[in-house]
Formats: C-alpha cells, structure tokens, sequence
C-alpha cells in the first residue's frame, strides 16, 4: 500500500515539474507572435477552468458530505480572508503569483484526500491521482509565467516547481498515516482551500486570462472545466 501511495501521489505532482518544463521550452522556442500571446491567455484560462472543476467538483462537495453548514461557512470564509491578506502581502513583495497559490491550494488538499482514499478504495485513489495530474499540467504551466514575470530566474523557478512536485508525495502520507479516521479535519481542510482559491480565481486568475475581441480565453475556460467533469465522472 505504501509503495503505490508514494508512486501515483509522485506521478501526479511530476507534472508540476513537466508544466513548469514545458513553459521554459514555450517561451524559447516560440516566437513571439499575436498568436503566441492568444495561446498564453488561452492556457491561463483553461488553467482557471480546471481549477474551478476541482473547487465544485471535488473540494466543496466533499466538504459539504462531511460538516454542518456553520463549520463550513467558517472554514471557506476563512480562506477567503487568509488568502486576500497572503496575495495581497506577496503582491506587494514579488508581484504576480495568484496561479501558484491557486496550484497548491487545489494540489495539496487533493493529495491529502489521495492519501485518506488508498486506505479505503484503491482503484478510486488512482483515478484521483490521475485527474490531480492533469490539474497540474496546465496549472504549472501559467504559474511558471507568473514567477518569472515577477521576477524569479528560469532556474529558481524550475528549482522551485521541483521542490513543490514532492508536496503531493507528503499531503497523501499525511492523509493515509493521520486522517484517514477523521474526515472533518480533511473536509474543513478542503472548504479552507475552496474559499481562498475562488478568491484568487476571481481577482487575479481571471482578469488576467481576458482579452478584449477574443474568444479563445472562454472557451480556454469552459474546456478546462469539461476537463474536471469528464474526470470526476470517471472517478
């Protein structure tokens, strides 16, 4: 059981990695065109798309299985307000960074989710693990173009997105080893999270996926959520 948590929680943040590879290659590889411009937006929002799949599809609704309506109100009106105060502190410090925290925000409380379900059905963790990764492709992705348009060096930020594909490994064996005999904490973990990703999709995710005249970016979006829904479904 313990190999095959460590093996698909690995398999499911290496991508935060390959998304963060692929991004590197893109900006050098591709030159600069409108085109090239339209595709960034369009990946920002099919990013977006995805997320917001992983907060009705999976973080909420399982919030909600598990705590009465108070507890949750509180923990996802206090991710809203921890997270505005954290975005608006790192605003200040390291400009653009709303993708990355939506990333992890998703990424860990799934992960550690993986880890409680392994423990109770198998085959459904792996499908999780899966859909996690897929998350985490285009996720990484547009949080690579954040890092380095505030600032951060293409080798810090791979160094960092390396780092970051091991936090799935550990969310899943805390979830396995902790919590897997106490669903409420997972759940108010979850609502926390849902809270304070909607905040930063809404502020920043999507204002900056948005073009004027153009399409794409909306159906960026609405793809990345038939993404969520053709894997919660199959999960």
């Amino acid at each position: 059981m313990l190999q095959k948590i460590i093996l698909f929680s690995g398999l499911a943040g290496v991508t935060v990695f390959i998304g963060g590879l692929l991004a590197k290659y893109f900006n050098h590889h591709v030159k600069e065109t409108p085109v090239k411009y339209e595709l960034i937006h369009t990946l920002m929002s099919f990013g977006a798309g995805i997320i917001l799949s992983a907060v009705t599809l999976v973080l909420i609704p399982k919030g909600m299985e598990e705590l009465k309506v108070l507890p949750m109100a509180l923990s996802f009106g206090g991710g809203v307000i921890i997270f505005l105060l954290i975005d608006r502190y790192l605003a200040k410090k390291v400009g653009k960074n709303a993708t990355l925290l939506a990333m992890l925000m998703d990424f860990i409380p799934e992960s550690i989710a993986l880890g409680a379900t392994f423990a109770i059905e198998p085959n459904l963790a792996i499908l999780l693990a899966v859909f996690i990764g897929l998350q985490n492709l285009p996720e990484a992705f547009n949080a690579y173009r954040d890092l380095i348009l505030s600032g951060f060096t293409e080798k810090k930020t791979l160094i960092i997105f390396f780092f970051l594909s091991f936090f799935g490994i550990g969310g899943a064996l805390i979830g396995h080893y902790f919590l897997t005999d106490f669903p409420v904490i997972t759940a108010q973990l979850m609502t926390f999270s849902s809270g304070g990703i909607l905040y930063l999709l809404i502020n920043d995710i999507i204002p900056e996926s948005k073009l004027e005249n153009n399409y794409l970016t909306s159906l960026g979006a609405t793809l990345g959520f038939l993404v969520g829904i053709v894997g919660e479904k199959i999960i």
